[in-house]
């Protein structure tokens, strides 16, 4: 058994950081002293507010962090004590006031319990000179390569990223690499700087210009491919609106369970396909974005806009549930 402390949420979305006790490891898990995590705004929301489930009430929040390797299971010969590494979060449940909380691949919290035997949510060795708080927010960006990877972005495509969050921040940082010429869409001036600064060759602000004229002079016969980045449904005809015949367009936005609609003429009479990228492509993707942080291919840290300790992050997440926080983009707790 181990004592830790994990950030819990309740079904009534009362987020609080509380003192847990996690079972003993097993033959081929290892447990993880967590150094630093990454808070996922859009995916934790929809967990936090039941629009996506991973588990019962009450949930272990965070499913992305680096840290070090404090034990280890006795049949586990791929890691040993001492070893830094990235993860997705903890594979068993936590314990509170001897109620079982669901792990949801809780990763907020100072350690975790991570099977080493899981295809698709094991850790990794972190990668030397890795700076560890930007490694902490590993998954988006992989999800951002992972969509660039299925859409086939090659050099000299030219690619629209409507909506510049982490997703989308991501989504432009990999087609730049690949060759692409990327434009870059969205109503905050903040994040239309930041997409700048991870290569996006124009930035586009909504709202202030109009958005079809502009692509027109860049793109006279439209872009190779668009990203809808933002998660938000209203903002698919948008995107399908800026695609070009036989385009290509990426739903790579996480909208929750419920049903979508999008005007289906839109996208009929353009004859497009359709992506639909989901995770973060899992090892290859990783570990080809934790290679692009050591080596300051992304300056991924650029991205951090909040920084915080365990006691700070009850309040900022009801902040962020209640949507009290401007320009923020990526957020991390540093455990120790």
């Amino acid at each position: 058994m181990k004592d830790a402390k994990a950030l819990i949420c309740t079904e009534n979305q009362d987020i609080f950081l509380a003192d847990v006790t996690l079972p003993d490891i097993r033959p081929k898990d290892i447990l993880v002293k967590n150094l630093y995590s990454g808070i996922s705004i859009g995916t934790e929301l929809l967990l936090v507010r039941n629009q996506a489930s991973w588990g019962p009430f009450p949930i272990w929040l965070g499913y992305q962090a680096v840290g070090i390797v404090e034990r280890i299971g006795s049949d586990v010969d791929t890691f040993k004590v001492g070893d830094k590494v990235y993860h997705r979060g903890s594979s068993v449940p936590a314990l509170l006031n001897n109620q079982k909380v669901s792990p949801t691949s809780g990763a907020h919290g100072t350690h975790s319990i991570v099977d080493t035997t899981s295809p698709t949510h094991s850790a990794a060795p972190a990668p030397d000179n890795l700076n560890d708080a930007a490694g902490s927010l590993f998954v988006m960006l992989s999800v951002g390569l992972h969509g660039v990877d299925k859409s086939g972005v090659k050099t000299g495509d030219i690619v629209v990223v409507l909506g510049t969050g982490l997703i989308g921040l991501a989504n432009v940082a990999a087609a730049k690499l690949r060759g692409a010429i990327v434009i870059a869409i969205d109503r905050n001036p903040n994040r239309l700087q930041a997409a700048k600064r991870f290569g996006a060759d124009y930035i586009l602000e909504a709202g202030k210009e109009n958005i079809q004229n502009r692509l027109a002079q860049i793109a006279q016969a439209g872009p190779d491919i668009v990203f809808e980045s933002s998660g938000n449904p209203a903002c698919i005809d948008v995107a399908l609106s800026l695609c070009k015949p036989h385009g290509k367009f990426v739903f790579q936005g996480d909208y929750g369970e419920s049903p979508l609609t999008f005007t289906w003429m839109l996208a009929h009479e353009k004859q497009l396909t359709a992506y639909f990228p989901s995770e973060d492509g899992y090892q290859p993707c990783r570990e080809t974005v934790m290679g692009w942080i050591a080596r300051g291919n992304v300056k991924w840290d650029q991205a951090i806009t909040h920084c915080l300790s365990p006691a700070e992050a009850p309040v900022f997440y009801q902040a962020i549930n209640h949507g009290e926080v401007d320009n923020i983009l990526g957020v991390v707790i540093k455990w120790w």
